[in-house]
């Protein structure tokens, strides 16, 4: 019976928070194991020294198309802390302003005016997007993933221009790698699920809290309520076997915790390091250890006054990809109304191009693009900037990675895999992690002899979608 099972999730990341929620929810009795001291992985805050305020490490963002990312944050009852935006603004290279928003129109004629409105495009150039986007969603050749979109694009009338003002904008903000290194069905997916086939599906979802609170205290009261056992500071040194069995972890303290199943929740980096390596020469153990990351980097800045009057907005033609400005925040040491900074939180995806760069030569080039954007910003001080690059952040989602990614049953009996890199059907996003937490818990019930549906329905497709492209 579930109800006699206890299951191990080892890693608090995202995979192991939606692997031990379902399998809590099902009646199990569930032990998550995390070697940090608090939850959420690369989902992270600390404090900065200089501002005593604490900073992401990276701002994390969903889209209305991440439904088990959302059926997730509602289960939990965090929901609440997650902020939908309905608006976007796309700043130009020469500064010019787009507002993107979608129009009272059937899917996927609902954002056709906003992607007329993009004013650094002439209509000509309009019009050459348009037909891209149509090939890439019809594309056959998505289905092989033998291309990568640098590639597919020129061969496919995108000139320079629109691959640097809007492929690359997208895409690299979406999937955070190069555009050589960006398989065409990873592409073809972020446009038909983001943009084309439901209204609702590219809306941005933000976090209006910094992320240890959102994974925080109110997540860990709801798995207690659940029955889930969430054990911080607790580092796994090994996976236990019993000939081809799974039949607990062993800590770093030599601590043995015994379970009847576990989910290995882990970056795929550290998965081989935790068995014999008689096991970790198998095919599914040697296609994690294969998989590609890449980085991604958040610049902080904190200026004396605001430099932007909106509260995010794309940046094309530029170091800097996305700013999200983050409130003000208290200068230390100081007191009064006025006592200050204006704090904003600038991403750069794929950020390769930095390796080996000073931190103060970014930080510098990338003030000085905020500063460029509007008026107000005109001699304003930046006081305090702070570089942080999360250096294996994300998959590297290269053309036929699917080939490479394991599924969630292995070939060690009671041993189950979770991860952004495992097989979702979905590149390596929040959403990605958080099915595979389903998809695991889902291979639990289903060798438990108690199979369930847990992973959410992707959005509806509309009828003029699916008439247009065969979605």
């Amino acid at each position: 019976m579930a109800s006699e099972s206890t299951v191990l999730v080892v890693g608090g990341g995202l995979a192991g928070l939606a692997a031990a929620s379902a399998l809590g929810q099902a009646g199990y009795s569930v032990t998550l194991l995390e070697s940090r001291p608090r939850l959420g992985g690369r989902a992270s805050s600390f404090v900065d020294a200089t501002t005593e305020s604490p900073i992401d490490n990276c701002q994390h963002v969903s889209m209305g198309c991440c439904t088990n990312f959302d059926h997730f944050c509602e289960t939990l009852r965090i929901a609440h802390l997650i902020h939908t935006q309905r608006e976007l603004w796309f700043i130009g290279p020469q500064g010019e302003r787009s507002r993107f928003a979608a129009a009272p129109l059937p899917a996927p004629l609902h954002l056709l005016p906003a992607l007329l409105r993009l004013r650094h495009f002439s209509f000509g150039q309009k019009l050459r997007l348009l037909r891209g986007l149509s090939a890439l969603i019809k594309s056959p050749a998505a289905a092989q993933d033998e291309q990568s979109m640098a590639d597919w694009l020129p061969a496919h009338g995108q000139t320079a221009e629109l691959i640097d003002h809007f492929w690359q904008v997208v895409l690299v903000s979406a999937l955070s790698e190069s555009l050589d290194r960006i398989g065409i069905a990873s592409a073809r997916k972020v446009f038909a699920d983001g943009f084309v086939g439901n209204r609702s599906g590219w809306e941005v979802r933000i976090p209006a809290v910094p992320l240890d609170r959102l994974y925080g205290d109110e997540l860990s009261e709801r798995f207690t309520r659940l029955g889930v056992t969430v054990r911080l500071k607790t580092g796994v040194a090994a996976i236990e076997l019993q000939g081809e069995r799974a039949v607990g972890a062993r800590l770093r303290d030599e601590t043995l915790i015994e379970a009847d199943r576990i989910v290995l929740a882990v970056p795929q980096d550290r998965v081989t390091p935790l068995f014999p390596a008689a096991i970790g020469g198998r095919a599914e153990f040697q296609a994690a250890t294969a998989l590609e990351t890449a980085p991604i980097s958040s610049v902080h800045l904190w200026f004396d006054r605001a430099v932007l009057d909106l509260p995010h907005a794309v940046l094309v033609g530029r170091l800097s990809q996305w700013v999200f400005y983050r409130g003000e925040v208290p200068i230390p040491g100081e007191e009064g109304d006025d006592a200050s900074w204006h704090y904003y939180q600038v991403v750069i995806s794929a950020s390769h191009e930095l390796s080996g760069r000073p931190q103060a030569e970014v930080i510098d080039q990338i003030a000085k693009e905020l500063s460029s954007l509007t008026p107000q910003a005109e001699g304003a001080t930046l006081q305090h900037g702070r570089l942080v690059t999360e250096h294996k952040a994300v998959l590297s989602m290269v053309p036929g990675v699917d080939k490479l990614r394991p599924r969630p049953a292995t070939s060690i009996e009671g041993l189950y895999f979770a991860g952004d890199w495992t097989a979702t059907g979905w590149p390596s996003t929040m959403e990605g992690a958080v099915r595979s937490g389903y998809l695991a818990a889902e291979q639990i019930l289903a060798d438990s002899g108690k199979p369930l549906q847990l992973v959410r329905d992707e959005l509806p497709v509309s009828l003029l979608s699916k008439f247009l492209f065969g979605l």
